[in-house]
């Protein structure tokens, strides 16, 4: 196990350099950054020499990657161009919001989809599990930025129950700033959290009633049920224990998706996370926020999937890496 995780690790490396040189080259011809830190008003061509230099962009590219990639080893990451502050700071602000909301999502998707897929998978002719079925494709159909603002219209302006935007009041332990502990904080995080985990839900429900479907038909379940086993005992420990190995791949890489992707969810319900970040730099070509942005995600992504693939190896015995 551990020579595997070596192994992984090393890839992830590889990976992260990949990723961080196709990065910095792509955003180098989307837009001079120069013009959105001196202002259009101001964009003579004096003032603009000047803040290239000092901003290194006057070297040549490969220069400009290999001075980044020197300071990034050594944990420095340079200043974002707009808010003239270091990168990671920048992101690290933002990790708290999106990741409160993430696990949020991810929890209701987890137990609603898969308490629903087991119920259907279970009796996967019976009327109930019909409806769930035909549930789950409203949740797969239905865009996120239209479930988001039809949960808006119907809880925040015309019930009032939610708010309509915002992360609400924090709390602030260390450098983390956390909504769970207040009050205002846990209404703000309901409707983006819900819109969120609606496609969640309706896909893991889908994959665990088929996943359950298969596993019930396999003859160590039918022995199970036929040595009288308890009805409760042969569903969670023989079945759905087998089951769960592709339910698992699926949401580790929904979670980190969910993590650097929220985009739609976040800007419909102004949340200050990752997503609305990302489109914040993205209309300003804020590149060293963008690009370490990028990295983050890569390498989140990938110590999920190694998490996910070390899990397999607790779900099935029969599976080793060594």
């Amino acid at each position: 196990m551990i020579s595997y995780i070596t192994r992984r690790f090393a890839e992830i490396a590889v990976v992260l350099l990949i990723v961080s040189f196709v990065c910095f080259g792509i955003f180098q011809y989307l837009g001079d950054p120069v013009l959105a830190v001196v202002g259009y008003r101001y964009a003579n061509p004096k003032v603009i020499a000047e803040a290239r230099q000092r901003l290194g962009l006057d070297k040549p590219i490969y220069i400009q990657y290999l001075r980044f990639l020197g300071k990034a080893l050594r944990g420095d990451f340079g200043f974002s161009y707009t808010k003239i502050r270091p990168v990671l700071n920048v992101i690290a602000d933002r990790i708290p919001a999106t990741l409160e909301l993430v696990v949020v999502a991810t929890a209701l998707a987890i137990l609603l989809g898969g308490a629903s897929g087991v119920v259907a998978g279970v009796r996967p002719h019976s009327a109930l599990s019909r409806m769930v079925s035909v549930a789950s494709l409203f949740g797969i159909s239905i865009p996120t930025f239209l479930s988001g603002l039809l949960l808006i219209m119907l809880f925040a302006v015309t019930l009032g129950w939610f708010p309509a935007s915002g992360r609400g009041e924090t709390v602030r332990i260390g450098f983390w700033s956390t909504g769970f502990l207040t009050g205002d904080g846990l209404l703000h995080l309901v409707l983006p959290a819900i819109t969120l985990s609606l496609y969640q839900v309706a896909m893991i429900l889908r994959l665990v009633r088929a996943e359950m479907v298969e596993v019930l038909s396999h003859d160590y379940v039918r022995s199970a049920w036929a040595k009288g086993l308890p009805r409760v005992k042969v569903i969670c420990k023989h079945a759905l224990r087998n089951a769960l190995i592709p339910v698992v791949t699926v949401v580790g890489l929904q979670f980190g998706e969910m993590l650097g992707f929220s985009i739609v969810t976040e800007t419909i319900f102004q949340w200050p996370g990752l997503g609305k970040l990302l489109i914040d730099t993205l209309y300003n070509n804020d590149s060293p926020v963008i690009v370490v942005y990028i990295m983050f995600m890569a390498l989140v992504i990938s110590l999920i999937n190694l998490a996910v693939d070390i899990g397999y190896g607790f779900l099935d015995p029969r599976i080793c890496y060594d």
